[in-house]
């Protein structure tokens, strides 16, 4: 016979394992709880409105839940089905949709671009002609660091077609297959493979391989795709000098298949179980399969190398790390992790795979501190595999101001070196006319009110008063505040005294890369 305190127990763990919270998922567990409480330190430490996070676990979603709101000044919460943009994460699926084709045997890892798109070309004929499948998600094109990222962002008129055309004016940094240097563009073509095997528009292919057959129903490949009666999507928020300003509309449309995919936390978990299960899910008593466990493995095994900073090894006990197809890839306190990170203007996100343990995490923000998402991921994998607890808010938070402190230091120092009584060379109306870059096209500077004035011809966003710095360089200074991406503008005279070209370079070391000012070639036009 059981007793009356044994009865109260059973009673009592039934309700707990049963019990399920507002969003339909089971009450989360003294550790979700504690997870909870570092998510709502990360968003008050870091400026971070609003955050949704997904945590799956042995193929169940054990939290998926909002955090906060959508848009600053507003009631309307967060909540699992919030839409966020989630960027770069879009290259996985990228990735995914050219492995199933590769097990349909309509193309290989091998399959030379050229031989799908002609009209691909780089600047290195050779590399042209040897440039694989492959060699388009892994990093490795011998281009800079977000080489040709101001033909997408922000946002601009060129097509897709224009940028593959425009991509054989991009100088290499390096050798092909030689380093790894993070590439928006590749993956773009990448989704005009897609197209040309398939016959339709890679966002056609995602709704049809990826989002209908997980259910992720309110997922869509670009923003303009949402539905007008759909109001739970996030407002993207920018720190500047203390105050959160909400900017945007989109989610890089104009990045495609390299990030233009906007999803939930509850739409993601289904992402998660289907790559901790190796390109299958069964939904509903159905299975479904987007790709082989072979392949699986081809875009989890790395492909190019990167390297690992000691606070990587000291912290995270990591040993190697590189970039599969479409994932990096390392290893972490003796696991295996495979994650991707996703940034735009206002919004970052990351996700995370420990394959071993069956765990998988996303979490998506409505404003672009790295800092926050970086610790509540720490904090679950630390929790879930159960490793030393730290403090990750103010471990990040520390970090942070250390990286600040490095750049106000750096850029006092220069100030402390310009030559303050210096002045241009040539009258303003010197400096005016057109300049052209191969790969991005006409920039102008017109004197306005006695002053210069910076337009880029096909970026709307990128229109900046100049003001002297020294000599014949000057500083544009964007409209957009926002944007935190002043640049050097240097002009370059030629032995005639007149200008012949400019070169920018980025002021501050912490603007985003895709601002790559530094590999324009603009030539005056009108000399």
């Amino acid at each position: 016979m059981i007793s009356i305190l044994t009865r109260v127990k059973l009673i009592s763990c039934w309700l707990l394992l049963f019990a399920v919270s507002a969003n339909g998922w089971a009450a989360p567990s003294t550790t979700n709880q504690q997870i909870e409480q570092t998510i709502l330190a990360a968003m008050k430490t870091f400026q971070v409105p609003g955050v949704a996070v997904a945590i799956v676990k042995d193929n169940q979603v054990l939290m998926a839940k909002g955090f906060g709101v959508t848009q600053l000044g507003t009631q309307q919460k967060v909540t699992a089905d919030t839409l966020f943009g989630i960027a770069s994460n879009t290259k996985a699926m990228t990735s995914a949709i050219l492995a199933s084709l590769v097990d349909q045997g309509k193309l290989t890892w091998q399959t030379k671009v050229t031989d799908i798109i002609p009209t691909f070309q780089l600047y290195d004929p050779w590399v042209t002609r040897e440039f694989r499948i492959l060699d388009l998600l892994s990093h490795n094109s011998g281009l800079g660091l977000g080489a040709g990222d101001l033909m997408i962002w922000p946002e601009t008129q060129l097509s897709i077609s224009d940028i593959i055309k425009r991509m054989r004016y991009l100088h290499p940094v390096s050798s092909f297959r030689s380093e790894f240097a993070y590439d928006n563009l590749m993956f773009i073509v990448a989704g005009q493979i897609i197209e040309k095997i398939t016959g339709k528009p890679w966002q056609k292919v995602i709704q049809q391989r990826i989002f209908t057959p997980l259910k992720m129903h309110n997922t869509r490949a670009k923003f303009s795709l949402i539905p007008s009666s759909n109001h739970n999507v996030a407002r993207a928020h920018v720190p500047l000098n203390g105050q959160l300003h909400v900017v945007g509309g989109d989610f890089l449309e104009n990045f495609s298949s390299a990030g233009a995919v906007a999803s939930s936390v509850n739409d993601m978990s289904q992402w998660l179980k289907l790559q901790l299960n190796h390109g299958e899910i069964t939904e509903s008593g159905k299975q479904y399969r987007l790709f082989s466990a072979i392949q699986g493995e081809q875009m989890w095994r790395p492909h190019t190398l990167i390297p690992v900073s000691k606070m990587a090894t000291k912290i995270d006990k990591t040993h190697f790390s590189a970039y599969g197809l479409g994932w990096f890839l390392n290893d972490y306190h003796g696991y295996k992790m495979v994650h991707h990170s996703g940034g735009i203007l206002g919004m970052v996100s990351k996700v995370v795979l420990i394959p071993e343990a069956k765990l998988g995490i996303v979490i998506l923000t409505n404003q672009q501190s790295g800092y926050a998402f970086n610790a509540i991921y720490h904090d679950i994998l630390n929790r879930y595999l159960k490793l030393p607890a730290r403090d990750w808010v103010a471990f990040y938070a520390k970090l942070q101001q250390q990286r600040l402190t490095k750049e106000h230091a750096r850029l006092a120092k220069l100030q402390a070196n310009v030559a303050v009584h210096s002045t241009p060379s040539l009258p303003l109306s010197g400096y005016t006319g057109t300049y052209h870059d191969a790969w991005y096209g006409d920039v102008s500077i017109i004197e306005q009110q006695g002053k210069l004035v910076m337009k880029f011809s096909n970026t709307s966003a990128l229109q900046g008063e100049l003001t002297h710095y020294q000599y014949n360089t000057f500083i544009v200074h964007w409209h957009d505040k926002t944007l935190t991406a002043d640049a050097y503008v240097n002009f370059n005279l030629s032995i005639d005294g007149k200008v012949s070209k400019i070169t920018m370079q980025p002021v501050s070391t912490l603007t985003d890369f895709s601002f790559d000012f530094q590999d324009l070639r603009l030539m005056r036009k009108d000399n």
